[in-house]
Parts: C-alpha cells; sequence; structure tokens
C-alpha cells in the first residue's frame, strides 16, 4: 500500500465538472494498493497517518498531529501510485491490485481512518476521472509505502 500525504490548507475533488468532496486544514491523500495488500495493512497504515505530526506549532516546529488542528481528511484512490517506468516509455500497471478489490481496500481505509478520526473522512469517486484541487500548506509532503514501512 502507496500513500502520498500532502498537507493542506483545502483541498477538493470534481468529477464531470461537479465538487464531490472538499475539506479544509488537513491532508490530501492519494492511496493506491497492491496485490498483497490487506486489511491489516491498511489498519496499520491508517494509525500511521493519523498519528504522524507534521503540522507547526507556535514555535514553528513540525510538531502537531491531525487531532491537534482540528485536520480534515480528503482521500484520493490512485492505483497509478503502482506504476512501473522500468521499460518503454509507457507506464505498467501490473502490479496495482485489481480494481474490485482494491475498491473494497480503499473503503475499509477510508472507514478506518474515519473511525480514528471521529469525523468523516471525505473521498472522490474510486475509478472516476476525478480533478484533483489542493492548495498545498508547507508543502509538507511525505510517501508512505507499507514494504518500507513493515517490511515482511
Amino acid at each position: 500500500m502507496r500513500v502520498i500525504l500532502t498537507t493542506v490548507k483545502n483541498a477538493s475533488v470534481n468529477v464531470k465538472n461537479t465538487c464531490v468532496a472538499s475539506i479544509n486544514k488537513g491532508y490530501l491523500l492519494l492511496v493506491g494498493f497492491c496485490d498483497g495488500d490487506n486489511e491489516y495493512i491498511a489498519d496499520l497504515m491508517a494509525q500511521k497517518i493519523i498519528n504522524l505530526r507534521v503540522f507547526v506549532d507556535e514555535s514553528d516546529q513540525i510538531n502537531l498531529n491531525i487531532f491537534d488542528v482540528d485536520g480534515e481528511i480528503l482521500s484520493v484512490s490512485q492505483f497509478t501510485l503502482y506504476a512501473d517506468v522500468r521499460k518503454g516509455r509507457r507506464p505498467s500497471f501490473t502490479y496495482a491490485l485489481n480494481p474490485l478489490q482494491a475498491q473494497d481496500l480503499y473503503d475499509y481505509f477510508n472507514k478506518r481512518l474515519t473511525n480514528y478520526l471521529k469525523k468523516e473522512v471525505q473521498t472522490g469517486i474510486f475509478g472516476a476521472k476525478m480533478e484533483v484541487i489542493s492548495n498545498n500548506d508547507g508543502p509538507f509532503t511525505l510517501l508512505l509505502d507499507s514494504e518500507k514501512l513493515w517490511p515482511n
């Protein structure tokens, strides 16, 4: 499982020129799954994200978590995080989890985040062509990869 986490002042997702989700201060998450990912990995990733201290405190130190800033989360499915560009000029997506399993895992992951955060996680529409708009805060962007965080 891979997540690109960006702190934002605000972010939104449009589908067919209609806003389907928006947040104020918080996290914009781009979320992808690969073969071997499961609910256990999704739960570990949700716990990691919720507990990260990546917001700046009054002393300008990166010391606050999403609870401290009363933040929100916008989660967007992004199978392209598993693109393989080693050969040729066109990415291969053979490492990305099949869409049916990925959608189930994506839904589970967002429910776990909602349970931890105690407020509804906003989402794009799985599989849709989406326009993601973000006003980055910092910018502060992290790549979280379950294979590196919890190697087998």
